[in-house]
């Protein structure tokens, strides 16, 4: 069967000789040494042989972390956007037999060249759509001054990969300066993304933009497995609350109940083996709304470990040919336009 991996990472040649030759940032500084220790994010030679492992095996394509507009200024996310952008569409041209197509890179530290680049990318490059991060500089994506973007990938009908982000400058208590143990990735993310979420729906940006199509990464993260307190928990939204600090729950007007935005998500099946979790996401989300994806090539064997464990999981929690179909590459057709 057909299998489009919708959420892989990499860094092209040209962004990588920039990246490395760039004045060194802390976000550069941390990555740079993740990616020297992943050959496959670079060395396409690498990543095909591990590739070459799996039937009928494609990939769509972005690139890794950390966000652009956390490496300068907004002139050098600007550039290194493009430089991405222009280098991903080069990889899917040459060759299309491994790569399916590329998802964006955007400046979201300057909306109106975000809005400017997704564009570009899209009706130029070819783009299936954009990635972005659940927050900018510490800014939540719910602010007013993201709008125009939202506006315009609504417009273009192109998908928003959404990825977590997040480093031990973020402590796990308000007495600590610095995460510890690394809890700033395994949890911190998933609630970076399930923040993500909420604001995404409290901020009203699906009420505005209901075709809008956000994909979560990490199977939708938290929200599928307390289904219940975003549900009849968030029914009762202010019942917590005290009068004087109403402004805390008082959000743009929705039309629906809290729990309808949420299943108007797309989550991959990134659960890196936990088949249990992937069960639960396609429970919550349906299974025409969750794309195969792995988040190769950041797993133990540096490339296909993830790929071959979600395969097994999918193939192995009870789906009939019809959703695993959907799942392995229908979906991934019929939402990006392939």
């Amino acid at each position: 069967m057909e299998k489009i991996d919708a959420f892989c990472h990499t860094m092209p040649k040209a962004y990588y000789d920039r990246f490395f030759g760039m004045e060194t940032s802390p976000a550069a500084a941390n990555i740079r040494r993740r990616v020297s220790k992943v050959p496959s994010l670079v060395d396409l030679d690498v990543r095909f042989r591990q590739m070459d492992e799996f039937e009928n095996y494609r990939q769509i394509i972005n690139v890794c972390a950390p966000p652009v507009e956390d490496l300068g200024s907004p002139a050098v996310s600007r550039e290194m956007a493009r430089i991405g952008n222009e280098a991903l569409a080069e990889l899917v041209e040459r060759h299309p037999d491994r790569f399916a197509g590329f998802m964006a890179c955007v400046p979201m530290d300057d909306t109106e060249a975000a809005v400017a680049e997704a564009e570009y990318a899209c009706t130029q490059l070819g783009a299936l759509g954009a990635q972005i991060y659940t927050h900018v500089h510490g800014h939540p994506m719910d602010d007013e001054r993201f709008e125009p973007f939202y506006a315009k990938m609504a417009e273009l009908d192109r998908m928003v990969q959404v990825h977590p982000c997040r480093n031990a400058d973020w402590p796990d208590y308000p007495t600590e300066q610095r995460s510890r143990y690394e809890i700033w990735w395994t949890f911190g993310w998933e609630y970076d993304l399930s923040a993500f979420m909420a604001r995404i729906v409290f901020g009203g940006v699906l009420e505005r933009h209901p075709t809008l199509k956000f994909l979560i990464h990490h199977g939708g993260s938290m929200v599928p497995h307390f289904s219940g307190r975003v549900g009849p928990g968030w029914d009762q939204l202010g019942e917590r609350t005290p009068d004087g600090q109403r402004e805390l729950v008082e959000g743009y007007p929705l039309s629906r109940r809290p729990l309808d935005y949420f299943r108007m998500f797309y989550a991959d099946t990134a659960m890196f083996g936990a088949a249990h979790a992937l069960r639960c996401t396609i429970d919550f989300f349906g299974a025409d709304r969750v794309l195969f994806g792995s988040d190769s090539p950041f797993d133990p064997e540096k490339g296909p470990g993830y790929i071959r464990a979600t395969i097994a999981n999918i193939e192995e929690i009870g789906l009939d040919d019809d959703q695993r179909a959907a799942i392995f590459h229908g979906n991934a057709r019929r939402l990006l336009g392939l």
